[in-house]
């Protein structure tokens, strides 16, 4: 396990600096097995040293591409492939290591499903939104988005790919990864996203 203090999502990309001892085993293990890592949102203290708080819904990173530094420092890129929901965490020794079993999303009602495709879809509220806020960000000189975003067909990957750009912190980012279902999802990210453009707009008014 990769306690981070960022959000990772699946279909998001991953590139980490790995430098501490325990993390270069950790790297070691994971390319000589499957490749593969969870990665969870620390919610309180530091990770390094211990004691921190993590969060209980992660996501399953997978190995891209791996560079070992003459220093023994690691460069890689990965990216998360599903949701993990922790069920145990074991003894930080020689890394944090935990039981976690594989979190899809729960199934909506057909209702709900419509819904969310239509939220989700080419021209739909949240597409809309997430260009809104990019224009937005643009204007004030942030980083952003494509105006000209586009999401995947399936609603699940569409929803996830606008978790992992939306401009929202890190605690709502955690909020977005554990909704149950895509509707649930799709609704938090519309409520969200109205509040950031309702802030980026007061902010460039201001400006």
């Amino acid at each position: 396990m990769f306690p981070l203090g960022s959000v990772l999502v699946p279909g998001m990309l991953l590139p980490l600096h790995v430098f501490e001892p325990r993390y270069r085993a950790l790297v070691h293990d994971c390319v000589a097995g499957a490749g593969e890592f969870g990665v969870v949102l620390i919610e309180r203290g530091s990770e390094v040293g211990g004691g921190d708080v993590r969060t209980g819904i992660g996501t399953v990173a997978h190995i891209l591409r791996v560079e070992e530094l003459p220093d023994g420092r690691f460069a890689l890129a990965a990216v998360g492939t599903r949701r993990l929901r922790v069920t145990a965490w074991l003894e930080d020794d020689p890394y944090p290591r935990a039981e976690v079993a594989d979190w899809p999303d729960d199934p909506d009602d057909p209702a709900a499903a419509e819904a969310a495709t239509e939220a989700l879809g080419p021209g739909g509220e949240v597409t809309v939104l997430l260009r809104r806020a990019a224009a937005l960000a643009v204007e004030l000189g942030e980083a952003a988005p494509p105006v000209d975003l586009e999401l995947a067909d399936d609603p699940g990957l569409a929803s996830f790919q606008a978790v992992a750009v939306a401009p929202v912190g890190p605690a709502d980012r955690q909020a977005l990864l554990a909704t149950p279902t895509v509707a649930t999802r799709a609704a938090l990210l519309r409520e969200l996203l109205e509040g950031t453009i309702e802030l980026l707009s007061a902010r460039l008014g201001s400006g």
